[in-house]
């Protein structure tokens, strides 16, 4: 055999590993795909997507126990710590009666009432936290804007002058 001696051309080789390509593309695209639509369709960049899947897992979670008025796993959430009854004293400055008039349904502080359901309708990262707009109670008007940290997974009030544009 010499260098100038070509093998020969095999066609089912060439279809089968044309055919193996193609389905690995398609597989990476449908998986891309369905990351992105698993994370709410974030429009952000792929490496935040994760920061969005989790951030609003946390926020349904938070919300659902504030809807069952068990503030008790509601705050544990809220400060991230499900353990924070066993020591009080390192939920920081936000502290549980505090948090009871916030987000108690008999509070005055709490303008929403009874919260009986939510609806996370917008969500972009904002500095190093995700921020999210969730309507409470089916209102159309004044969302609440929460921001969730993806370092310390701790939620947080977002600051006054930030909120997200929810459209006309």
């Amino acid at each position: 055999m010499t260098l100038l001696d070509a093998p020969v051309y095999d066609e089912a080789r060439d279809r089968r590993r044309r055919a193996i390509l193609l389905s690995a593309a398609g597989l990476l695209l449908v998986l891309f795909v369905g990351w992105w639509l698993a994370a709410g369709r974030p429009v952000d960049w792929p490496w935040q997507w994760n920061n969005h899947l989790r951030g609003r897992m946390t926020v349904n979670h938070f919300l659902t126990a504030v809807e069952k008025n068990d503030l008790p796993a509601a705050y544990g959430i809220w400060i991230h710590d499900k353990n924070w009854q066993q020591h009080p004293a390192r939920s920081g400055a936000y502290t549980f009666d505090r948090f009871q008039g916030d987000w108690s349904s008999q509070s005055p502080d709490n303008e929403y009432g009874a919260i009986q359901s939510h609806q996370i309708v917008a969500a972009r990262m904002y500095g190093n936290v995700l921020l999210m707009a969730v309507l409470v109670n089916g209102r159309k008007s004044k969302a609440l804007d929460i921001d969730w940290d993806p370092k310390t997974h701790q939620l947080n009030f977002s600051p006054p002058d930030v909120e997200l544009y929810l459209g006309p």
